[in-house]
């Protein structure tokens, strides 16, 4: 019986190799990025519901890119504060701003996506670059070094949407290294021609790819998703790029309380079940070969069954797939979170354990 399970673990060990070395290591291990600036119009998407603080600082931001023409659409999604009016002061203030006003409308009463939809054909030009109202760009250079991902074939572009950094808070630094992670997946799959997802918080693509997939009319009624389901539908091999440059990140703020990270990310994983067939089955691989690792590690060891070999497989699992974050958290400017690898590793498994288990007995509620 322990023989089997010793050799399942050795299995399960393989396939984590895989994911962190074959797959991860398409991005963990390459090599920098370089932005070439292109002459392309850009209209800035930031839509927004009830986020009259957030939008105060963070749209003059937006307003003062560093990049030769781009237009900012601004979605006042049927909000209750003062967002609307301090976008109606935003439009008069800056020429390239335009204001779209989403009314409430009973068939998409609170949906984000059609609020977006109605910005997306407002929108001036043909190339379209999406940020969240609570997220701010890192630098001037944001516009020009997503654009210049964009060529005459790649027609969407992945970006990166980090969270600030709280010094003395082990939650920020699961939240940034859950992050991380999804990040390092997403980009992977997508430089080996299989792009499964991206976020919203940064994330460029040409109109026409809306409009040959019917836009969100597929999952219209699926609250979440106007990121990763879109995505999920419309990116392929030939038409997705990536941008990893340092100045072409955005950052938001963290949520400061682990019931709300936890809550955030039931909704994160019941989107994930709209995935395509294969995008689902490789998420669950990974996870399912993430638990199992932990799991079939501790049985082992508490029999005592071949320990010299078990903990060397152990050893060996943690510094491949310690070296393939390590590389990748360099490039995306999470470094720090490393430091405390596997223990954050662990928490982050048996997080999405009991997320797992309760969407399966409580459906989460979407909302944005």
């Amino acid at each position: 019986m322990l023989s089997s399970i010793f050799f399942l673990f050795i299995a399960v060990v393989v396939v984590q190799f895989l994911y962190y070395i074959v797959i991860f290591g398409k991005f963990s291990f390459a090599k920098p990025q370089t932005a070439t600036p292109k002459r392309i119009p850009i209209s800035v998407i930031v839509c927004a519901k009830n986020e009259e603080e957030n939008v105060k600082k963070f749209i003059p931001l937006l307003a003062e890119q560093n990049y030769h023409e781009f237009e900012i659409v601004l979605i006042d999604d049927a909000s209750s504060d003062n967002t609307l009016e301090i976008f109606e002061e935003f439009e008069k203030q800056y020429s390239n701003i335009k204001l779209v006003k989403v009314e409430n409308n009973e068939a998409f009463w609170g949906n984000k996506k059609f609020a977006l939809t109605l910005g997306i054909k407002a929108a001036k030009y043909e190339y379209l670059l999406f940020t969240d109202a609570d997220c701010y760009p890192t630098s001037k250079d944001w516009i020009m070094n997503m654009s210049a991902q964009f060529t005459a074939q790649k027609t969407i572009v992945l970006g990166y949407g980090s969270y600030e950094k709280k010094g003395n808070s082990f939650l920020n630094k699961l939240i940034r290294f859950e992050t991380l992670l999804t990040a390092t997946q997403y980009f992977s799959w997508a430089k080996i021609g299989k792009p499964y997802m991206g976020v919203g918080r940064n994330l460029a693509y040409k109109r026409e790819e809306f409009f040959k997939v019917r836009g969100f009319m597929d999952h219209m009624k699926i609250r979440s998703g106007d990121d990763d389901l879109f995505i999920n539908q419309a990116a392929n091999k030939a038409n997705t790029a990536i941008c990893y440059l340092p100045e072409s990140f955005t950052y938001s703020k963290p949520k400061t309380s682990f019931k709300e990270w936890f809550t955030q990310k039931r909704r994160h994983v019941a989107t994930a079940k709209h995935y395509k067939i294969f995008d689902q089955n490789q998420l669950a691989i990974f996870y399912v070969s993430q638990l199992l690792f932990l799991l079939l590690s501790i049985l082992l060891l508490v029999f005592q069954f071949q320990w010299i070999a078990v903990m060397s497989i152990i050893g060996f699992r943690y510094i491949f797939s310690w070296i393939s974050l390590g590389f990748a958290a360099g490039k995306l400017k999470e470094k720090d979170v490393m430091y405390w690898f596997p223990i954050i590793e662990i928490i982050v498994i048996f997080t999405q354990l009991n997320i797992f288990i309760t969407n399966t007995f409580n459906k989460p509620v979407h909302w944005k």
